[in-house]
């Protein structure tokens, strides 16, 4: 039975579609078969995996209000066992449409289910809004990671995420947990940095991530080479950094790294 993890954030530029795409390509590296889930408007994470999001037929859209099923939405890549169902800009209208919907909640826990058991981890790369598509992904989700940024703001919007996944464990989803709090756009050169992350630790005590996600230009260049940085340019910074988190996430749910 497979794990959905879903990558939440509600402030843009965290490095959220950065983390859901790089995390999904060393797990399948690692020999998992991992499907990433596009649920972002903006379809960045598809555009990181070399989709060409203006030429597909159906999207994670058609798959969220049943206009289309599965298996006539997955894409595979041309990376080891990782698969993707894209999203575009028909996305952005998905709220309103879900709004006159019955149990509105959970239109993506309905497609998503059956599909654990055909993928080890299924990752959802949610919008940066705690709108009804980011509460669909949390009603799907076993759990959340959540990519922080290492600056001052990153610990306002806390607060509100942490209240929405309270609401959804109470009306929807009782079993989902936190999976993780990850640290991106690290410097340890500044006071700033280690004082946001003695409040993050304070706040998710054991949950912080020991590996942090450093400011990195082969990082940031790989998505429009619509490569993971694992196959974009595996010297690099960014690659060393999200390899030692995903060994690190592998480990922590029991699995082997043996493979990255």
């Amino acid at each position: 039975m497979g794990k959905i993890i879903s990558i939440v954030n509600q402030k843009g530029g965290v490095g959220k579609t950065t983390t859901a795409v790089n995390l999904a390509a060393f797990m399948g590296k690692a020999g998992y078969n991992t499907l990433l889930i596009d649920i972002d408007p903006q379809g960045n994470s598809s555009s990181g995996l070399g989709v060409n999001k203006r030429e597909i037929k159906n999207s994670s859209y058609e798959l969220l209000l049943g206009e289309a099923e599965a298996r006539d939405v997955i894409i595979k890549t041309e990376f080891d066992r990782l698969s993707v169902i894209p999203a575009n800009i028909n996305l952005a209208g998905a709220e309103l449409e879900l709004a006159d919907m019955d149990d509105r909640a959970r239109a993506l826990a309905r497609v998503t289910a059956p599909l654990k058991e055909e993928f080890d981890y299924i990752v959802l790369d949610c919008p940066p809004s705690l709108g009804l598509i980011t509460v669909n992904a949390l009603t799907a989700s076993d759990s959340l990671l959540i990519p922080i940024q290492c600056e001052y703001y990153a610990l306002e919007g806390l607060t509100q995420l942490m209240n929405t996944v309270r609401t959804v464990k109470r009306l929807y989803n009782p079993f989902l947990e936190v999976e993780g709090i990850l640290l991106t756009m690290y410097d340890s050169r500044l006071n700033l940095t280690s004082q946001v992350v003695r409040e993050i630790k304070r706040y998710f005590p054991q949950k912080v991530y020991e590996t942090a996600i450093p400011r990195n230009v082969r990082l940031s260049e790989s998505p429009s080479y619509g490569k993971p940085i694992c196959y974009y340019d595996r010297h690099s910074k960014g690659n060393k950094a999200y390899r030692e988190f995903a060994k690190e996430f592998l480990a922590k749910n029991g699995k082997s790294t043996e493979k990255i």
